[in-house]
């Protein structure tokens, strides 16, 4: 624990929260804008590689060791290879269903976790609030997926993009839960995010070449400015923000503020993509925040 560790939230942490969970809202609009010109997989890629390449500067010019054998290789590659798959689902997801669902439908990560942690730690177990959090949580979203065969308001092939998305929460969680349960839960964070970030760019290229992916044009500032924001300000800087956050400040109180993260997502879709909301939607999205403050409930 650092000297300088707080009790409670001041009002840059607060503001910096709020940051991060606009950016992370933001997150699946660029990745769809940016889908126009450039392919799902090489996209992906593109964005943990760039992303990688600027935490590996950034580690060396703080005095960071990150290369160092620590016995965190087998875990940083299977949490890589998992944060690949990933973000496979969620990219090629959002060629089927809307940036709105998907931010709603891929926060089925944290129970996930919730579910998981018992089976890794002694000392978690699942209170009756977070089973309650879980059910209230998975009932909404199923509710919204039944729509994709029902009444699809983002195309015939919505219900393949939201069970990708729902494939790509399954995987978050499963990545969490190896991060915690293996010697990267006391690795620096830069290693741990690096391992993610490496392994996936080079697993999602390999996957690209494999897909026969290529760029029917040269990609213009539409798709790539999308593109750097997701590496530069997402994957990187709002990630590096978040760990000074955890070190600094009550990780349960942190935690509350994620809830905002899907909000900020389904109206990102809405007001810059002009997606259409449904009301099975809006039924999932309150069950997910409602499940999520039981959740993370101290």
């Amino acid at each position: 624990m650092t000297d300088d560790r707080k009790d409670r939230l001041d009002a840059l942490a607060v503001a910096l929260l709020l940051g991060c969970c606009g950016l992370w809202g933001l997150g699946q609009v660029a990745t769809k804008l940016a889908l126009v010109e450039i392919p799902p997989l090489m996209q992906a890629a593109a964005r943990s590689l760039g992303a990688a390449l600027l935490l590996a500067l950034w580690s060396r010019a703080r005095g960071i060791v990150l290369w160092q054998a620590d016995g965190t290789a087998a875990a940083g590659w299977l949490a890589g290879l998992l944060f690949a798959l990933e973000f496979g689902c969620m990219f090629v997801g959002l060629q089927f269903t809307s940036a709105s669902r998907m931010s709603v439908l891929v926060y089925l990560a944290p129970f996930v976790v919730a579910a998981g942690m018992p089976f890794i730690s002694r000392n978690e177990h699942l209170r009756a609030a977070q089973v309650l959090g879980l059910v209230v949580a998975f009932a909404g979203v199923v509710w919204a997926f039944a729509e994709g065969f029902v009444r699809p308001a983002a195309g015939p092939l919505q219900w393949l993009g939201d069970a990708l998305g729902i494939a790509g929460a399954l995987l978050w969680g499963l990545t969490t839960l190896v991060l915690r349960g293996s010697r990267l839960a006391t690795a620096a964070p830069e290693k741990t995010l690096l391992w993610q970030l490496l392994v996936s760019g080079l697993a999602l290229a390999l996957a690209s070449l494999a897909a026969g992916e290529t760029l029917a044009a040269v990609p213009t500032a539409a798709s790539l400015l999308p593109l750097a924001f997701q590496s530069m300000i997402v994957s990187f800087a709002s990630y590096l923000v978040w760990f000074w956050l955890v070190r600094h400040y009550p990780a349960t109180r942190i935690s509350a503020f994620t809830l905002l993260t899907p909000i900020f997502g389904l109206l990102a879709g809405v007001l810059l993509l002009g997606e259409p909301v449904t009301a099975r939607l809006l039924v999932a999205l309150a069950a997910v925040v409602f499940g999520l403050l039981l959740v993370n409930r101290a």
